[in-house]
């Protein structure tokens, strides 16, 4: 998701207005996991995974830091947004 998520917008405000023009990973794009349910009845029920979102996408921009040398600060760091960040 940190590589493609994002809203699109235009002069005319924001043209990501339904799920088939949204940039987010389709289920065709995704490796196969395989996930285990743990349940615990005494504590209440946490997150699925909304959680890494934040460390996956420092981790990402990092990564493209240390090899570009540069920061990318918007997400996600496309390849055009990386070579307009090494333009400046």
């Amino acid at each position: 998701m940190t590589l493609k998520k994002q809203v699109t917008l235009d002069r005319d405000g924001r043209t990501s207005l339904d799920w088939d023009s949204y940039p987010t990973l389709r289920f065709s794009e995704v490796s196969e996991i395989e996930a285990t349910i743990v349940r615990n009845p005494d504590r209440p029920p946490p997150g699925m995974g909304e959680c890494t979102f934040g460390p996956t996408a420092a981790t990402v921009a990092n990564a493209v830091a240390h090899t570009l040398n540069v920061r990318v600060r918007d997400m996600p760091p496309t390849g055009e947004r990386s070579a307009a960040t090494l333009a400046r």
